[in-house]
């Protein structure tokens, strides 16, 4: 069965439409929220965040679950904010996140929850601490080699295509990033992801692999127009991509497939990271396949292309 991805360029354009409107709703509520796109993390944003979960060996100490709304009373009386969140799979521990705490500052904070929520157990808290000043740098730098990547690619597919054939490769490219910033926008409103620096190493490896997929979807594009340049570019495409539909598609798989793993065995560290790299994987599949083939499609029928010569007119001519 032949894939007919002309054709049904609305349905794929709608499900992209749809995806990107609603990364675009959270990016903008998780702005009004934590002043960024995404929730920072601690390697960007700085300052102190503490773990502190209940000491559940003490008798009665676990029953019910913390409520937040107690603890962010707390943190709001000493001044420090109210971002805190419950955490574990029972909702016995709290992760806060505040601005750079001293020693005695923590002291009075943990003093202060251990009078309302009951004790913690002082060998699972943990406390990690950035300034600032290193936090904004490492941010700084983490956009600056994702920017350079970028330019890289643009100025790659510029030399190696034609313009539009670039164009739409880097539309392809910034359809990846930006849903993919859209849903961990999402997941940061809906739980206690953070954006770090895996964070970024994780979209540029994105930007790899989706290029990489367009790159040889177009290579065969331009290969079947020069062999067959009476065909229209709609049936050149839809050939194109269904010749390399099986290589895509078995790409993808043998690369998720470690990944799948590492989500669910690697521990909390690696499971963003991850689940980044898995949707994005994913949609630079789709939209190598469905986004960019289609729009380089309707962009090219609506527009007359200079003639291009086959190979065996070409042999045919320099013969005579």
């Amino acid at each position: 069965m032949k894939l007919r991805v002309t054709q049904q360029r609305t349905l794929w354009w709608s499900i992209s439409i749809a995806l990107a409107v609603i990364g675009s709703i959270a990016m903008v509520v998780s702005f009004v929220q934590f002043r960024s796109p995404v929730p920072l993390g601690l390697d960007f944003a700085g300052g102190t965040r503490l773990q502190l979960e209940r000491d559940c060996s003490l008798p009665e100490s676990c029953q019910a679950p913390i409520e937040v709304s107690i603890a962010r009373q707390v943190l709001v009386s000493q001044g420090l904010g109210n971002n805190v969140q419950v955490i574990g799979e029972n909702q016995q521990g709290l992760l806060i996140r505040t601005g750079d705490l001293d020693v005695e500052a923590r002291s009075n904070l943990e003093d202060a929850l251990e009078a309302e929520i009951g004790q913690f157990d002082p060998k699972k808290t943990q406390i990690d601490t950035v300034g600032p000043t290193i936090g904004r740098e490492l941010l700084r730098s983490g956009l600056l080699s994702f920017l350079f990547a970028i330019f890289g690619i643009v100025a790659y597919l510029s030399f190696r295509f034609q313009l539009d054939y670039a164009m739409f490769a880097i539309l392809a490219l910034f359809h990846d990033v930006w849903i993919t910033v859209g849903l961990f926008a999402v997941l940061g409103l809906v739980s206690n992801f953070e954006a770090n620096s895996l964070f970024i190493v994780a979209l540029l490896t994105i930007v790899g692999f989706s290029v990489n997929d367009t790159v040889v979807i177009y290579d065969r594009v331009r290969e079947t127009l020069k062999l067959h340049p009476d065909d229209s570019i709609n049936d050149a495409i839809d050939d194109s991509v269904n010749q390399t539909l099986t290589r895509s598609i078995n790409t993808t798989a043998t690369t998720l497939l470690p990944l799948v793993a590492i989500f669910i065995f690697g521990g909390a560290t690696l499971k963003y990271f991850a689940l980044t790299l898995i949707v994005g994987f994913i949609l630079g599949a789709y939209s190598s396949i469905f986004i960019a083939s289609s729009a380089l499609a309707l962009w090219r029928s609506s527009r007359p292309q200079p003639a291009v010569v086959s190979v065996a007119e070409s042999v045919g001519s320099s013969e005579e």
